[in-house]
């Protein structure tokens, strides 16, 4: 008993006072930085999955470096979505859903046995295409709503504060700060999809999953979508779908293009540094594409 509430207490002070283990890290090692979070490596290595007989994806392995962006992009139906998926857990939701392989969290594999779904959410967080704040609650209490959900008890100074940074990172404190007790469903398209964002961010996420969050908003919300991504490089590993090939040149750091020829499951044509995955690509598929001549 003793052992988890030591836990439950590791991670309550991790959330409220994100430089709780690095200040310890800094001790031992004189003159180290002080970080707000702890971005994570995420691996995948050699994922397949399936709804019931359909095999959907195949052989996928990817690495997505901490305190970077990662693009998946390709045509509709290769298997992008259910692969983020598969990266938090969220595929097992569905009954028939199988898959084999591993997805290694700084080399821990998320799905052994004796690892909690919970955890693995809390660590890896989901921003998905169609933004969806909890309508009838306030802006405040739509931040602070991970902490419920994870049982994590907290101080009113502490949520205020905790607010404040999110809501800050995430871009939208200065067009709310004045109205947090109203309710997040009154916002605009863009500012529920950062709240979203915000919202993740409040359980200190080592990485951030994000489903086409800006398909559904106007260029000036998309905009500061992506200054956003790029603003928390530093704080959080980002995987993103997209179908925006000019977005996904602007905020990725590498890319991995998702095709499925034929009936086959998807996989993945070519990765690398999106530099060159869009300047010098080395499978003629993958220049079709980013080139616009098919998807």
């Amino acid at each position: 008993m003793s052992d988890t509430t030591d836990t439950t207490d590791t991670l309550v002070d991790e959330i409220l006072d994100p430089t709780r283990k690095m200040k310890a890290v800094q001790a031992e090692r004189p003159g180290g930085a002080i970080a707000g979070s702890n971005p994570a490596t995420l691996e995948a290595d050699s994922i397949s999955a399936w709804f019931g007989d359909h095999k959907v994806l195949e052989g996928v392995s990817l690495t997505m470096p901490a305190r970077k962006v990662t693009a998946l992009i390709g045509p509709s139906g290769c298997g992008k979505s259910t692969f983020l998926r598969i990266l938090n857990r969220m595929h097992e939701l569905v009954g028939s859903a199988s898959l084999s392989g591993r997805v290694l969290l700084d080399g821990e594999d998320i799905y052994d046995r004796g690892r909690r779904i919970t955890h693995a959410r809390r660590q890896i967080g989901m921003v998905f295409q169609k933004p969806n704040p909890f309508p009838a609650m306030s802006i405040y209490d739509n931040v602070t709503a991970g902490l419920k959900m994870s049982g994590i008890k907290a101080g009113r100074e502490d949520k205020d504060r905790l607010v404040e940074e999110c809501l800050m990172k995430a871009g939208l404190w200065k067009e709310v700060r004045d109205r947090l007790r109203q309710p997040g469903g009154a916002l605009s398209g863009g500012q529920q999809q950062r709240l979203c964002i915000a919202r993740s961010l409040a359980v200190r996420p080592r990485v951030l999953l994000m489903d086409e969050p800006c398909s559904a908003l106007d260029p000036t919300s998309t905009r500061r979508i992506e200054e956003t991504i790029h603003e928390l490089t530093d704080e959080v590993t980002i995987v993103i779908v997209t179908h925006n090939m000019q977005q996904a040149a602007r905020v990725s750091n590498q890319c991995a293009f998702f095709l499925a020829e034929q009936g086959t499951p998807g996989a993945i044509v070519e990765h690398g540094a999106t530099d060159a995955m869009f300047n010098n690509p080395q499978d003629p598929r993958t220049t079709d594409y980013v080139n616009g001549r098919f998807g």
